[in-house]
C-alpha cells in the first residue's frame, strides 16, 4: 500500500530533512519508525528537501508498506514513536502512480523575521533582525520576483534549469513580527532565503532595483546578495491534485 503523510517538524533539532550517514534527520527518524511498524525496510520520498535548521508545518512524503495498516492506526503508532520534534498531521492512501515530489501543484513557504529586542527564545525560529524596517521598500522589491524568471543568481549549487514561476509574495507585519509568504510550484536550494536576503539588502540601500532586475533578466550576469539564515524559514504547505488520492 502507498501512503502520503503530512509532516510538521522543528528543524532546529535535525540536520535537515534528507537522510545523512550518522546524523539525525527527519527522513531517517520517520523511516526508522516505519520500519519497526512494517517489519520491513521502508524508504520515504519527500516533496522536497529542507536544510538544517529549516522548519515545516506542511511537508509531505510518500512511502509503501507491505502491511495494509488503517490510516488512523498508522497515524497513532507513528506519532508515538517519532514524538516530540516531528508530528504526522495526516495520513492518506494514494494511487500507485502518485509521487510526493513530482505530483506537486503548488508550494508555500513562510519566512519569519523578528524586528524587536533580541530574545533567546526566538533564536531557533526567527531571523532576529532586531531593527525597524521600511515595509514599503520591502514590498517594492518583492514585487520584482513575482512571475517567471531564471533564478540562477538566487539559487545555491549547479542545476540544469533555474527557471521557476513565483505566483505570489506577501509581506505582513504584526508589531515586531514580519512574515514573508512565497507561493509557486518550484523552489530550489537556498532560493527563498536568497530572495529574502535581496529584499533586506534593498531595504538597507545596499543595492538598487535595477541591479536586482538585471540579476533576474540577464542569465550571463553573476552577482550575490545576502542569504537569510535558515532558522526563519518554514515549508508551510504543499498542494496536490485531489484526483491523486484514493
Amino acid at each position: 500500500m502507498k501512503y502520503l503523510i503530512k509532516i510538521a517538524y522543528d528543524g532546529s533539532k535535525f540536520y535537515g530533512f534528507q537522510r545523512l550517514k550518522n546524523k539525525e534527520t527527519v527522513q531517517k527518524k520517520i523511516e526508522d519508525a516505519l520500519t519497526i511498524l512494517d517489519r520491513n525496510p521502508v524508504i520515504i520520498k519527500g516533496a522536497g528537501r529542507t536544510d538544517r535548521g529549516v522548519h515545516a508545518s506542511g511537508q509531505y512524503a510518500h512511502f509503501e508498506l507491505m502491511k495494509d495498516i488503517p490510516e488512523q492506526n498508522l497515524l497513532f503508532a507513528l506519532n508515538k514513536i517519532i514524538h516530540p520534534f516531528i508530528h504526522i498531521i495526516s495520513i492518506k492512501k494514494v494511487n500507485e502512480d502518485f509521487h510526493a515530489r513530482f505530483s506537486v501543484v503548488k508550494k508555500r513557504y513562510i519566512y519569519q523575521i523578528w524586528t524587536g529586542e533580541f530574545s533567546p527564545f526566538k533564536e531557533d525560529y526567527f531571523f532576529q533582525y532586531n531593527r525597524k524596517i521600511d515595509l514599503k521598500k520591502w514590498k517594492e522589491c518583492a514585487e520584482l520576483f513575482i512571475g517567471a524568471y531564471n533564478f540562477h543568481n538566487f539559487v545555491s549549487g549547479e542545476r540544469e534549469n533555474y527557471n521557476a514561476i513565483i505566483n505570489k509574495i506577501e509581506i505582513k507585519q504584526n508589531h515586531d513580527m514580519i512574515q514573508i509568504l512565497f507561493e509557486g510550484k518550484s523552489f530550489y536550494r537556498y532560493m527563498v532565503r536568497n530572495l529574502v536576503g535581496a529584499i533586506i539588502d534593498y531595504g538597507e540601500n545596499r543595492c538598487d532595483l535595477e541591479l536586482i532586475q538585471k540579476m533576474l533578466e540577464d542569465d550571463k550576469f553573476i552577482y550575490q546578495l545576502r542569504t537569510a539564515p535558515a532558522n526563519g524559514l518554514y515549508l508551510d504547505e504543499i498542494e496536490y491534485d485531489v484526483k491523486e488520492f484514493q
